[in-house]
């Protein structure tokens, strides 16, 4: 049970070890791109490819769903990412209950959004964790974990495609303990967990008056959805690439000020140091470096962004 890019790498890894996999659940065709065209999931597309049948329901806690899944005599069901919180009554019906591959070191952020707040809280480091599925929000008990190093300018995108590949690596490991019978359970502390919401829009918000770290990873955590943006001149500007400018910023200058322009890039103020910007989009160009788009626009040094 999957829907995104994450969750392909798991189920390719099965197809390849051989594991008999009955069915994949996905979530339904949504409209995509400009001309919202119905796009099927990722792991829809993969499964059809291997013959998989696939399933796509609305609902997932209507009986005849769960009679659709015990038709198929499962053994154990696993998730990655498939953005559904699973029923005790779908839970019981495989013989080993269910795994759900996880993409945070549990208890720390558990929810829909792991990988991205983990980068914009400026971690150092992730990984993944397999855990039995129980009816709360990444509550269950954890199986095994490995870990994985945040670079200071890693982006989530970049992230996000190490994540997936290491999340196959670990079910792997962990379904081989399964069928030794080696596996142990591990219980959450509850109170030290975190919560990981899903991502929205305005999150990508640039609040100058914050530290340029934060900006620098708020940038870093919503490249490539939904990304950073903030205003200028009345207008919006996206902010996909910064970097640290380590020295202490102007205290007489305001937050959010221009304070140089060239083929560097945007040197800004922020709360302690200055940020600077290197690669931006605005609504009416494609995404560049701020060396080509000086090329053929103004930027003023002196103008305050988010306004």
């Amino acid at each position: 049970m999957g829907t995104p890019d994450f969750a392909v790498p798991s189920l390719e890894m099965l197809v390849n070890e051989g594991y008999d996999v009955a069915a994949a659940v996905t979530q339904p065709d949504k409209p995509k791109g400009r001309g919202n065209r119905m796009a099927a999931p990722p792991v829809k597309e993969f499964a059809l490819k291997h013959g998989i049948e696939v399933l796509q329901p609305e609902k997932i806690k209507t009986p005849e769903f769960i009679e659709q899944i015990r038709a198929l005599k499962p053994d154990l069901l696993i998730t990655a990412a498939y953005g559904k919180i699973l029923s005790k009554d779908l839970l019981d019906v495989p013989v080993h209950g269910c795994i759900n591959v996880h993409g945070s070191l549990l208890p720390a952020y558990r929810g829909a959004a792991p990988i991205n707040w983990a980068v914009i809280n400026g971690e150092s480091k992730t990984g993944i964790t397999t855990m039995f599925t129980d009816v709360g929000l990444d509550t269950g008990d954890m199986l095994l974990k490995k870990e994985l190093a945040i670079g200071p300018d890693t982006t989530v995108g970049e992230l996000h495609d190490k994540m997936a590949v290491l999340g196959a690596e670990v079910l792997k490991e962990t379904l081989l303990e399964l069928r030794k019978g080696t596996l142990e359970r591990i219980p959450q502390e509850d109170n030290a967990s975190t919560y990981a919401p899903m991502m929205n829009k305005e999150l990508g918000l640039i609040d100058w008056n914050k530290t340029a770290r934060k900006i620098h990873d708020l940038v870093r955590g919503t490249d490539p959805w939904p990304g950073a943006y903030t205003f200028i001149g009345g207008g919006r500007m996206r902010v996909w690439k910064t970097s640290l400018v380590p020295e202490a910023a102007d205290s007489s200058r305001s937050n959010g000020e221009i304070l140089k322009v060239d083929d560097e890039g945007i040197l800004v103020k922020c709360s302690d140091e200055n940020l600077l910007i290197r690669e931006v989009q605005f609504d009416s160009s494609k995404r560049m470096s701020v060396r080509d788009y000086i090329r053929g626009h103004q930027i003023n040094t002196g103008e305050t962004l988010g306004k």
